[in-house]
């Protein structure tokens, strides 16, 4: 195996959070299924704190800031387990938009601002959101934003209409992205401005509904008003119009966590498929698994599976190795084929399983509803596709 040196020292590890994810985060699936927070929230909070007792905590993160200090490649290894839940990344706290924030606040954040928003974010006493994307300007062009933070003494004040800020419903504050100089070229108009969420003109006007699903506090999108939120010049994060650079560092490691979750719901989703052909009778003593489509999606899921994650995890150690710009090819490589492997065997998947596969039965329908949007955020697919290989043919060209 391509990987076996950095697996084999991760073994024991992996193997224990496999068990927590089997044993103490798969019976809770079925209240978050039926949104039944009042029952879920106090149960998984209660993981949480055994998450963290067993140093199942914060795996993103630095040992210096509390974490378990993994590479990026580990870390991915670790999100591909956790990625069989919908309840696994919260439960050891490194949940997006949290844990780019953590990254964010650790990188740029002063101590002020570490005091303030980093050290109970990285406690999981609080929660985050980050709200960039505007429902009147086109997320593929981050770059375009109506949301402004104008001076005024020594305050900004912050205006604008955001939504789809994930996590956003009962967290702490925003970090914001608003355009503090208009004048400037397009990509050093905009500063990330830290917002707390009891500043006065802060509104949630709702979930944003998902395919007929709100959800409910870290599982759901909002979508905010900014009604001239003043808050103090010293809530920026790094230098004025560095906005967009920031959301670009974060973005190369962030695409690594999403494509190995994906891989984690593309496992669950391939074992949930083959136990119920291996054991669904369509005729008495003949079982599903006989078909021969039901083979080849088999056959194809697998492949598929272990393909994208061997190009994940290269990507990673490039990552580690070389820095994010110099992956980036792999970047978007991964970003839009893993997607689009998620949503082929998520299909198979409930395909196989017929009527049920369309139920909340099994997590199936609802990654189909939510993780459609993998081949949307962070860039859609297309525009990962136009910019690879517009750099890979500027390459033959030179």
């Amino acid at each position: 195996m391509l990987f076996e040196p950095q697996t084999a020292e991760l073994r024991p590890l992996l193997r224990a959070l496999d068990e927590f994810v089997r044993e103490e985060l798969y019976p809770l699936e079925r209240p978050f299924l039926d949104h039944d927070f009042d029952v879920l929230l106090p149960a998984i909070e209660e993981k949480r704190r055994l998450a963290k007792s067993l140093g199942f905590w914060l795996p993103q993160i630095a040992a210096e800031h509390g974490g378990m200090g993994l590479s990026l490649f580990e870390h991915g290894l670790v999100s591909e387990v956790l990625g069989r839940t919908p309840l696994g990344h919260y439960a050891l706290n490194c949940q997006a938009p949290d844990a780019g924030n953590m990254e964010i606040l650790i990188e740029y954040g002063t101590p002020e601002q570490q005091e303030r928003f980093l050290r109970p974010l990285l406690a999981g006493e609080v929660r985050s959101c980050f709200s960039m994307t505007e429902p009147d300007n086109p997320g593929s062009n981050p770059t375009w934003l109506s949301t402004t933070a104008t001076k005024d003494g020594d305050d900004y004040v912050v205006s604008g209409h955001k939504w789809f800020s994930t996590g956003a419903d009962g967290a702490a504050f925003a970090i914001v992205m608003a355009v503090t100089d208009p004048a400037a070229s397009r990509y050093q108009r905009a500063s990330m401005i830290i917002v707390p969420a009891d500043t006065p003109g802060f509104h949630i006007v709702r979930n944003t509904s998902v395919m007929g699903e709100r959800g409910q506090g870290w599982a759901s999108h909002a979508e905010i008003r900014y009604d001239d939120c003043r808050v103090p010049q010293g809530n920026r994060l790094g230098a004025e119009g560095m906005g967009f650079v920031i959301a670009q560092q974060r973005l190369g490691p962030g695409r690594i966590h999403h494509c190995m979750r994906w891989i984690g719901i593309c496992e669950r989703a391939f074992d949930l498929m083959c136990r119920h052909a291996a054991l669904r009778q369509i005729a008495p003593g003949r079982a599903l698994a006989e078909m021969g489509q039901v083979q080849a999606w088999v056959a194809e899921s697998r492949a598929e599976i272990d393909a994208a994650r061997l190009l994940v995890l290269q990507t990673a150690q490039q990552i580690d190795r070389e820095g994010a710009h110099a992956a980036r090819d792999g970047i978007s490589l991964i970003k839009f084929h893993v997607a689009g492997v998620l949503q082929d065997v998520l299909d198979r998947a409930i395909q196989v399983h017929g009527a049920m596969g369309m139920t909340d039965e099994t997590p199936l329908a609802f990654w189909y509803r939510h993780e459609r949007a993998a081949r949307i955020y962070d860039g859609p697919d297309e525009v990962h596709k136009w910019s690879v290989a517009k750099r890979i043919l500027g390459r033959y060209a030179s």
